[in-house]
C-alpha cells in the first residue's frame, strides 16, 4: 500500500467539499489502484487528507492524468499558502486499517528517531491495546523517506475517545506506551472533529 498525505490551510470548507464530490463522481472511475481515503479538517481550518493507492506507481499514473491536473488546479484554490504533500511507501495498518464507521480521527504527526526499531514495536501483538481501547476502531502509519510519520486513529466516536483517554492505562501497557514515546519527536496532534472518508467503487 502506498499514502500520500495532503495538507494546507482551507479557505472554504464548502467548495473543497464540492471538490471532493467532484473527484469522486468523474475522476475516481479513472483512478487505477485507488483504494480509499481518510479527509477532515482541524479546528483551525487545515486539511488533511490521508489517500490510500495500492503502489506508488499508481499514484504517480493518477497524478499524470490531464484531468487530475485540471481538477487540482480548481481544488487548489481553495487553499491559502503552500499546500504539502508527504509521499509514503512505508504503511502499516492498526488492527483491520481504518474505518468509514469512524465518527472521529484524529491524525497524530511527527519523526521517528528509529523507523526498523518502530516497525518492529508495531508487529506486536495488538491484544492488549485493542482490551484497553475498543473506541479505536483502527488506524495507519505512513512513513516518507525522511522519517515523517503521519498516523491516522479512527474512533467510533469522540465521546467516547475522550472518556478512554482519561482512563488510567493499565499496568502491563504503560512501558510500551513509554517506549513508543521515545521513538518520536517534534509530534503534533490534529482532530478532525467530522471526518469524511472515501472507498473505491463505493458512492
Amino acid at each position: 500500500m502506498f499514502i500520500q498525505v495532503i495538507q494546507g490551510r482551507c479557505n472554504d470548507a464548502d467548495r473543497l467539499h464540492s471538490q471532493m464530490d467532484m473527484w469522486r463522481e468523474q475522476l475516481e472511475p479513472g483512478a487505477e489502484g485507488f483504494l480509499g481515503g481518510t479527509y477532515g479538517l482541524t479546528d483551525d481550518n487545515e486539511f488533511i487528507g490521508v489517500v490510500r493507492f495500492d503502489s506508488h506507481e499508481s499514484a504517480e499514473r493518477n497524478s499524470q492524468r490531464p484531468e487530475q491536473g485540471r481538477w487540482w488546479a480548481d481544488t487548489e484554490q481553495c487553499f491559502d499558502g503552500e499546500v504539502t504533500f508527504h509521499d509514503c511507501d512505508d504503511v502499516t495498518l492498526m488492527f483491520e486499517g481504518g474505518s468509514d464507521d469512524a465518527q472521529f480521527v484524529q491524525v497524530i504527526q511527527g519523526r521517528l528517531r528509529d523507523p526498523a526499531k518502530f516497525h518492529d514495536f508495531m508487529s506486536q501483538p495488538m491484544d492488549m491495546l485493542h482490551k484497553a481501547r475498543p473506541d479505536i476502531i483502527g488506524g495507519t502509519v505512513a512513513i516518507d523517506e525522511n522519517g515523517f510519520f503521519t498516523q491516522t486513529v479512527a474512533f467510533r466516536t469522540e465521546a467516547e475517545a475522550r472518556e478512554r483517554e482519561q482512563q488510567e492505562v493499565p499496568e502491563e501497557m504503560r512501558g510500551q506506551m513509554d517506549e513508543m514515546t521515545m521513538m518520536m519527536e517534534d509530534v503534533s496532534y490534529h482532530d478532525l472533529h467530522h471526518p469524511w472518508f472515501a472507498t473505491a467503487g463505493m458512492r
